[in-house]
């Protein structure tokens, strides 16, 4: 091989879609999911396979692959995607359940 002319991939699993979001391909999922799945999970390629029988193995180390090489931007994502998320629940308000709850003293 010859260092003076690189060979380049591309990811034949992953797509972006209008708005540049990386799905993998074939499916609706998108790769920021996977990998909050793993984060939240501690899950393993395998163990990602397990939960998402859908996933080839080569779509899901696509995908984390994917992940790696684009870390920062997609962290930046998960990051807005938790801070929507608690926005939302904290906007929300409890649950009527969690009002009754607290109110006979089962909930802190």
């Amino acid at each position: 091989m010859n260092a003076a002319f690189p060979i380049t991939t591309s990811y034949e699993h992953i797509r972006l879609d209008d708005e540049g979001v990386p799905h993998i391909v074939g499916t609706t999922m998108k790769i920021v999911e996977l990998v909050m799945a793993q984060k939240a999970y501690g899950w393993s390629p395998e163990e990602l396979h397990f939960q998402h029988p859908y996933l080839s193995m080569s779509q899901i180390h696509s995908a984390l692959a994917y992940y790696w090489e684009h870390k920062e931007e997609l962290d930046a994502d998960i990051e807005d995607r938790l801070n929507y998320a608690e926005q939302s629940r904290q906007e929300a308000g409890d649950s009527p359940l969690a009002t009754r709850l607290r109110k006979d003293g089962l909930l802190a």
